[in-house]
């Protein structure tokens, strides 16, 4: 424990005194505090959880927890970054329980999960969650703790499945999977009785109220920021997306009743302000809330934004980060090929990023800040060059501002329309490459680990089968002192377990025919498979 840590918070929402029948939940974050308490999705969880008197709650992080019940009923993972897992075994052998959700007694507390890397693709870990949330807190909370109420002195299993009539809630260990090929591909999966779902739907919240900080400290990764969920999801639907294609539909706070009250409520206790979304500037009352924080009386503000959609990019927008402390601004344009963006369905010119950048110079910043890709499907030589070509011109025609260009690897992500397609390795060749013309030239280049791309590709295309291999790995990282197991480490079990696992190349560079069911079939997103289907042979033109 850290008491001094949570003494320094500012707790922005009332905490409710739990009853004396409360049920004593655990909500972890498998990361360090710094990091989880700069996660809006794990701060709205747990309000939501704290606000309730028939919940007793208590945060643990890697770091530090708050004081922890003698018995707890429920234990919550908020599972945002994938190669997290490791962290997530090692909190429960800290809580000193089975791994596997099979193993667990009468007496163990309920293991469930929730967070992107859940909603999306939960199978790699499946066998660790005695049930998981798919999709928006804000109405799975509470129907889920109403179902727990109705069942809390049941045994274990009648628990389980009266969680999977909720909608939204998966019970990994009520489903079956048989495969048609021991290396590849799944033939079916099922439901185990009539009690669970055929298809478990993930759930939507369409309040036009978002989500905002309820905490505010020092102590974040992001020090004394408020935060505020401008909109949720994106509507450009860019084929790679997981941010666009898990999240649908586009939702915007409504400004008058949503937006404006919480960032005064921010405002009361900090002066530093985020702005988070997608893609911010395509809220249709923008201007209204660019009005409203552009007021005299938000001088002192330092505000910042996530990232913005390029052609959205004003030179007014720009003015006002630039006078309220402001020093950069960030915007994805993905590559400098006209066509490739095309394919990739960015809307967006190179010509129209040329403008960005001009009014980032002239509205007063100090540095612009781009997002690119590199290894998407149907990307050629010329389009690596287009890009240097864009970053150097943008060098010359904007020389007040310094440039940095963080580029990641396309991986493949469930729920989305390039789901079918493999992690190609010549990714890591166009990353050297594009390091080798950019850092000379004075642009601050910042690529993504290719080791790390892998492993994202690994886990969000997994199945059930790598369970065992990611408990090996995770035990080599354990012996060797490291929380998440290294590129090698996985490697090395993927050679141990070769007989019971499929080859990784499989799951990481294979492109999949879209005929055999995908891991995730069974759960339900926000467009059926045949919507994505035909977004990706829109996109490309062409079959796998």
């Amino acid at each position: 424990m850290a008491p001094s840590v949570f003494a320094a918070e500012k707790i922005l929402f009332e905490r409710a005194q739990p009853s004396a029948d409360a049920l004593s939940f655990v909500f972890a974050f498998p990361n360090t505090y710094g990091v989880g308490i700069t996660s809006l999705g794990y701060q709205t969880i747990w309000a939501l959880l704290a606000s309730r008197p028939d919940v007793a709650v208590s945060r643990w992080f890697t770091d530090i927890y708050e004081p922890l019940p003698r018995q707890i009923d429920l234990l919550g993972f908020s599972f945002s970054w994938e190669l997290d897992y490791g962290q997530i075994l090692g909190a429960l052998e800290h809580f000193q329980l089975p791994i596997a959700s099979r193993d667990r007694q009468e007496s163990d507390p309920l293991v469930w999960g929730g967070g992107p890397v859940l909603t999306a693709n939960p199978e790699p870990f499946a066998a660790w969650f005695d049930f998981i949330l798919l999709g928006d807190g804000e109405d799975l909370i509470p129907a889920m703790v109403a179902a727990l109420q109705e069942v809390r002195t049941a045994p274990r299993k009648q628990k389980l499945r009266r969680l999977a009539q909720v909608p939204g809630v998966y019970v990994p260990s009520g489903y079956g999977v048989t495969y048609g090929d021991p290396e590849g591909a799944i033939a079916q999966i099922h439901p185990i009785d009539s009690d669970f779902p055929p298809v478990v739907t993930k759930q939507t919240y369409r309040g036009n109220t978002l989500s905002a900080s309820t905490v505010v400290t020092p102590h974040a990764a992001w020090e004394n920021i408020y935060m505020v969920e401008v909109v949720r999801s994106c509507p450009e639907l860019c084929r790679f997306c997981l941010a666009s294609y898990l999240t649908l539909p586009f939702r915007a706070a409504d400004v008058t009743t949503g937006l404006i009250p919480a960032i005064a409520r921010g405002l009361a206790v900090t002066p530093r302000l985020g702005l988070l979304g997608a893609s911010i500037t395509q809220h249709p009352e923008f201007e209204s809330l660019i009005d409203f924080l552009a007021q005299p009386a938000y001088d002192h503000v330092r505000l910042s934004l996530s990232s913005v959609r390029t052609n959205t990019l004003s030179r007014r927008l720009c003015n006002l980060l630039s006078q309220r402390d402001s020093r950069s601004v960030t915007i994805a344009v993905e590559s400098g090929s006209d066509r490739l963006r095309q394919i990739i369905n960015k809307k967006l010119t190179n010509d129209e990023i040329y403008q960005a950048a001009e009014h980032a110079q002239s509205g007063g910043l100090q540095a612009l800040k781009l997002y690119g890709m590199v290894g998407v499907p149907q990307e050629e030589d010329a389009d690596i060059e287009a890009t240097i070509a864009l970053l150097l011109h943008l060098k010359k025609t904007a020389p007040k501002l310094r440039l940095s260009f963080g580029c990641s690897t396309f991986v493949p992500k469930a729920h989305t329309p390039w789901q079918w397609y493999g992690v190609r390795p010549v990714a890591e060749k166009r990353l050297k490459l594009l390091q080798k013309h950019l850092v000379p030239k004075g642009i601050d280049f910042r690529p993504e680990s290719y080791k790390d791309s892998l492993m994202q590709a690994l886990l969000s295309r997994g199945d059930r089968r790598l369970e065992p291999l990611l408990r090996l790995a995770y035990s080599y990282a354990k012996a060797a002192g490291q929380a998440t197991p290294s590129d090698g480490m996985v490697k090395r079990a993927a050679k141990e377990l070769r007989d019971t696992v499929p080859p990784l190349s499989w799951y990481i560079h294979d492109d999949w025919a879209p005929e055999p069911p995908l891991p995730w079939q069974h759960l339900q997103g926000p467009l059926p498979l045949a919507t994505l289907e035909k977004h990706r042979t829109l996109s490309l033109g062409v079959p796998l």
